[in-house]
């Protein structure tokens, strides 16, 4: 098996994580390829005497991608795979790793890659598209959430929700967050929204500090078609985010519209962890 190792430089210092992974895959008798999944700013320098390649030469011939980091990387990463069909396995150096299978102390699990003692878990992922004036002006695919959110500025936004073209709920807040079950733990459920199963197939809607007695989180069928939109009498401008990436300005009366993708991402189950223990643990809750 060839294996894509992708390391976030900035949590694993000095690549040792990615590096005793490489060991131990290669004495199992895999084959490894190192792409740092994003470019350097300079407060980081990778080290000199390993060899890196770049992911789009590689992809095409790998079998997994093995992140090593907190969750943001295994989001970076879902989005490098999506239209490979990679399974992605996650290292967790942060400071939770919901998605993460392993923690650093269980590297050695690494080895039961290359004899196939691992599953899959399939994760739906969500189609996000910014509509002005009947025009689509933006497009992404999540796996954790797209939020909305107001700007710098204290002034509430105004948004309205609709689901397959009924409304669901109207009110005046913070923004937004439409997730999948696999972000249910993540700002969703920080917004006071419902933990769900990251194995369903869910959409859910829960509203950011709504100044309404009305306005609760929702949780949609899969078929579902979500439209928020921002209401033109709105005082300032909202902002999106997909999956934590880069904010796109919406404008008064944009529609952000939302249904499960075609896409889902692959995750590599090593351990017997269920869910609920990884949720305790994580949470701190034992």
């Amino acid at each position: 098996m060839k294996f894509i190792l992708s390391p976030n430089p900035y949590r694993d210092r000095g690549l040792k994580a990615a590096q005793s992974a490489e060991k131990v895959l290669r004495n199992a008798g895999g084959e490894t390829v190192l792409c740092v999944p994003f470019g350097m700013d300079g407060s980081t320098e990778l080290p000199r005497h390993l060899r890196y390649a770049r992911l789009e030469d590689e992809i095409d011939s790998a079998d997994m991608v093995v992140c090593f980091g907190g969750d943001g990387t295994i989001l970076h990463a879902a989005k490098d795979v999506l239209n490979h069909h990679l399974p992605v396995l996650g290292i967790n150096l942060g400071s939770v790793g919901f998605m993460a299978e392993l923690e650093l102390s269980e590297m050695s699990s690494l080895s039961k890659l290359c004899v196939g003692k691992y599953r899959l878990e399939d994760r739906v992922m969500l189609d996000v598209a910014i509509v002005r004036d009947k025009t689509v002006i933006y497009r992404d695919v999540a796996l954790n959430d797209a939020v909305i959110t107001k700007g710098a500025v204290a002034r509430m936004v105004d948004i309205s929700v609709y689901a397959d073209g009924h409304m669901a709920s109207s009110f005046s807040g913070d923004g937004l967050v439409i997730s999948t079950p696999t972000g249910s733990t993540a700002y969703s459920m920080a917004a006071g929204g419902p933990i769900v199963e990251p194995t369903a197939a869910n959409i859910i809607i829960s509203p950011i500090c709504a100044h309404s007695l009305h306005a609760k989180s929702f949780v949609l069928a899969p078929e579902r078609r979500v439209v928020a939109r921002i209401e033109r009498h709105t005082h300032r401008n909202a902002y999106l985010s997909v999956d934590g990436g880069k904010a796109i300005r919406l404008n008064h009366g944009d529609e952000v519209r939302v249904q499960l993708s075609a896409h889902k991402t692959h995750l590599v189950r090593l351990t017997n962890r269920t869910f609920y223990e990884s949720i305790n643990q994580k949470l701190g809750q034992l």
